[in-house]
């Protein structure tokens, strides 16, 4: 009986663990949503790395997170994908969190981050 209760314990703490973290987009997937324009894309680096490049179309967390909500479409299903500087990065959670909280039930993260973007020799765009 106590092994089975270990079992069950064990298993709560990883749903509980898991429950937190937003499904992963490749770099690929995200090529393709920037092309489309079917996705908000959020770069949570900071607003000088934002300046520096980030990918096309993202915006810069640090400069709407006060008004989050109206930098977001109305459609609470439209896809959200938010990265940092990389895989080992978790600053994306911000936005991600943020997001959830305002009602979006579609939101990613591209782990590969803007280290990641870079890599695969995609372009960047720079903010003013």
């Amino acid at each position: 009986m106590k092994k089975l209760f270990a079992v069950v314990a064990s298993l709560f703490v990883a749903v509980a663990a898991y429950a937190g973290e937003f499904p992963d987009i490749s770099v690929k997937e995200v090529k393709a949503l920037v092309a489309s324009k079917k996705a908000v894309l959020v770069d949570v680096n900071g607003t000088q790395s934002w300046k520096k490049g980030h990918v096309p179309g993202a915006l810069n967390f640090d400069a709407v997170e006060k008004e989050f909500a109206k930098a977001l479409p109305e459609d609470k299903s439209t896809l959200i994908v938010a990265y940092c500087g990389g895989p080992r990065c978790s600053a994306y959670k911000a936005a991600a969190e943020a997001a959830e909280k305002l009602g979006y039930k579609n939101v990613k993260h591209m782990s590969a981050g803007i280290s990641g973007w870079t890599g695969a020799g995609e372009k960047t765009e720079a903010g003013k």
